[in-house]
């Protein structure tokens, strides 16, 4: 007699995100283009970057505030001579800060929220051609990161010069600053993570990724490059709530254009994963260009990101119907917490519009539904709110938290050298994941620290806590949890 098991399990489905509302602003230059988009407080929205007069090469800082339902609200532009730059913003709680460049100097500027009017504005010569590319606040003042001496003016993302850093008071006074240029040639992104900062940004001569930990006082924690032997452009970074760290950016390493690249870190920049994704809708690779710009981690433990997808070579264009390869998309791809795709997707113009032209996603930022907000860069400042970004169904319900603690089996097993361990926290608990040999002595301390409720995954790298590689053979892994405890069996080949 044949006996039949039926194993079930929940269906998992992700569901893609889908179009609430496009709304686009134009400045009084001939094009305007934003890199940096805000969820602010009162789930309104705010976009920063510049409005561009190209026919003689100026331009100003342009921002525009709209609503939780896309209505204008207000919009400011601000110049000091022809060469101005807006890179981000911060909100504050009375008013937002915005970083960039006033007449080729590193500025900083203050706007009253409910009007956009001018509270604070001043001007930084840090050095040659320069600019405060992003903000953060930190114990009794604010910690800037940028870039000095750039060799490409004109260049809004990538300028090709050094890295430099800035202390400053809560009156936006300068207590001390520090050229980073042996380390880092552009500091794009900064947060304050526990009173340590995460500096990302581009190598020297944006050959790979960069990111750098350092103190409050100063003091260079710890600094690793990312990425392969070709270029890796590094423009967005997003940190976790348990300190793990998201960059995104694009890449001709193993590609044959350029791909949008992400990595996920440990806080002691240990890789966590690393992938590589492009040309979403299926034209010649070689002519495509897939650049990512910004990215948000997610309540699963893993990270969306923005890009845009498209051609830009006379020589070459391809159609499928209405979607020809040398009109832009806006290109978003979402990561779970190991490295996996849920699902990506592209939007385009013809979605809201019965124009067909050029878009690219510029930024991101989420919205406390689920859902968010693109930055699109088609000629003006183009908002695009979604919704569906975070959102894991299961079994028809929206369920991301575990219920229970639980230890998988890790993967792969039998291994050599990198296996996985998963593990799901159901609440707020000090974690201790620790593997031991056969006779029960301490081999390494994975995790010994308190994490949110999640579905989580640590790499072990078969060494000791002395970084020492350890014999082939079977180990233990353990984790604990308050009253929890569960112990598994690994098997490492040699």
């Amino acid at each position: 007699m044949l006996a039949l098991l039926l194993l079930t399990f929940p269906m998992i489905l992700f569901s893609e995100p889908d179009i609430l509302w496009f709304k686009e602003f134009s400045g009084s230059g001939e094009e305007s283009i934003g890199h940096f988009v805000l969820t602010c407080e009162d789930n309104g929205f705010l976009q920063v970057g510049e409005t561009y007069d190209y026919s003689n090469l100026s331009s100003k800082i342009f921002i525009v505030k709209i609503n939780a339902n896309g209505q204008f609200l207000w919009s400011r532009e601000i110049n000091i001579g022809e060469h101005n730059l807006g890179n981000s913003a911060i909100e504050l709680s009375d008013g937002y800060l915005i970083c960039g460049s006033l007449d080729y100097n590193s500025a900083l500027i203050k706007l009253d929220k409910e009007t956009g009017s001018t509270i604070f504005l001043e001007t930084f010569d840090n050095g040659g051609i320069d600019a405060f590319e992003h903000i953060s606040i930190v114990p009794n003042g604010y910690f800037a990161a940028g870039y000095v001496h750039s060799e490409d003016p004109f260049n809004t993302f990538y300028t090709e010069g050094e890295g430099f850093i800035m202390f400053l008071d809560e009156n936006m006074n300068e207590l001390s600053s520090q050229n980073l240029s042996q380390f880092i040639d552009q500091a794009y992104r900064v947060q304050n993570i526990n009173n340590e900062l995460i500096i990302s940004g581009l190598s020297e001569g944006a050959s790979d990724y960069k990111v750098i930990k350092m103190s409050l006082d100063g003091n260079i924690i710890w600094h690793y490059s990312y990425g392969g032997d070709e270029e890796d452009h590094c423009f967005g970074m997003d940190v976790n709530s348990d300190g793990d760290i998201f960059l995104t950016g694009h890449t001709l390493s193993g590609t044959q254009n350029w791909d949008t690249y992400t990595v996920k870190i440990d806080n002691n920049g240990n890789l966590i994963w690393d992938s590589i994704k492009g040309n979403p809708r299926g034209f010649n690779p070689e002519y495509i260009h897939d650049e990512a710009w910004g990215v948000k981690a997610t309540d699963d433990g893993g990270c969306v990101l923005i890009a845009g997808t498209g051609d830009e070579y006379e020589e070459y264009s391809e159609c499928n119907g209405q979607d020809c390869s040398d009109v832009w998309n806006a290109y978003l791809i979402k990561y779970d917490n190991y490295g996996d795709a849920s699902w990506q997707k592209t939007f385009s113009s013809y979605e809201v519009s019965e124009e067909i032209y050029d878009w690219a996603g510029e930024d991101i930022d989420l919205t406390n539904d689920g859902g968010g907000i693109i930055a699109i860069d088609n000629g003006q400042f183009g908002f695009l709110r979604l919704n569906n970004i975070q959102n894991t169904l299961i079994n028809g319900y929206s369920d991301n938290s575990p219920t229970t603690f639980v230890l998988y089996n890790n993967y792969p097993n039998p291994f050599n050298p990198i296996t996985t361990l998963r593990y799901d926290i159901p609440k707020d608990s000090f974690i201790s994941i620790t593997v031991y040999d056969m006779l029960g002595n301490v081999v390494n301390n994975l995790v010994n620290t308190n994490q949110s409720s999640r579905h989580k995954s640590v790499q072990w790298n078969a060494t000791n806590n002395q970084g020492q590689p350890v014999s082939a053979g079977v180990y233990l892994y353990s984790i604990e949890a308050g009253d929890f405890r569960q112990t598994k069996k690994m098997i490492l080949l040699k």
